[in-house]
């Protein structure tokens, strides 16, 4: 089960979206986030779906990892979908006992189903397509004005990508442990939600004491190659945009135009 979560892998590739520059993948992501809430109409979901399913495309990622990306979180999207479906007040279209279906909660239920999907299908484009050092080294350089104000870029650009490194390696690990533990007779899949939940907490002192003998062994590992981050350190890679970079610009700046368009200036038509 725990296997089948993507979350912080990196699939190396050439595709046009691997060569971008870091920084643009990570702008580009923080602005598809955002033109998503820009979004109120079936048309407008469509533009963000075709959008979504190019840079697919073009990242030469298999749609099944893109899938798998989305599968432990099916359930929060069902639970989003229930609570505008039962919730929104408008023209009643089923009534049973304190259960009454809208078609406004249906549509909102829908969009709002839609969005999560877009938000967690895009933003693992960017793991998957690009690699821990790579954007340390892009966060890094997006957070370097803010380095006058006595922000730590360099520190927090590290921790952010090493946690995000560790997300795979710490679910192999719970994984692993869970299987150790069942071989010893624990059962983990039966009984009620509550009981299940009683079942996970002997996994979190094992996994906590591998935590920390990982976080140990890495913090070792660089004061042994005596790694120092900040001004003085060199990169074997040197962070240049190119035309591609700014050809993923204007399609993104494309799609919020048309988003905009599509809210405001069709309606005010």
């Amino acid at each position: 089960m725990l296997s089948n979560i993507t979350l912080g892998q990196y699939f190396p590739g050439n595709s046009a979206i691997h060569l971008l520059d870091p920084r643009t993948k990570i702008l580009i992501t923080v602005l598809f986030i955002s033109s998503i809430f820009m979004a109120d109409s079936y048309q407008s979901y469509l533009a963000l779906a075709i959008f979504t399913a190019g840079t697919i495309v073009l990242s030469c990622i298999p749609v099944k990892m893109i899938l798998r990306s989305l599968k432990p979180l099916w359930i929060i999207i069902l639970i989003t979908i229930a609570i505008h479906f039962f919730t929104t007040p408008g023209t009643v279209i089923w009534s049973w006992s304190f259960l009454t279906l809208t078609q406004e909660g249906v549509h909102q239920g829908i969009l709002m189903a839609a969005r999560l999907v877009f938000l967690i299908a895009f933003s693992s484009l960017l793991t998957f397509t690009t690699s821990p050092i790579a954007l340390t080294d892009g966060i890094e350089r997006l957070l370097r004005p803010f380095r006058r104000l006595g922000l730590p870029a360099h520190e927090l650009a590290m921790m952010m990508t090493i946690a995000l490194r560790f997300i795979p390696t710490l679910l192999e690990e719970t994984d692993r442990i869970m299987k150790a533990q069942m071989a010893r007779g624990a059962d983990f899949g039966s009984g009620s939600i509550l009981r299940r939940a009683q079942s996970m907490v002997p996994l979190l002192v094992p996994l906590f004491i591998s935590a920390f003998r990982r976080a140990d062994d890495l913090a070792t590992a660089m004061e042994a190659r005596c790694y120092r981050g900040g001004d003085n350190r060199t990169r074997m890679k040197i962070l240049n945009m190119s035309a591609r970079d700014i050809i993923a610009f204007a399609a993104i700046a494309g799609l919020i135009a048309l988003l905009a368009y599509m809210r405001w200036g069709a309606g005010g038509a």
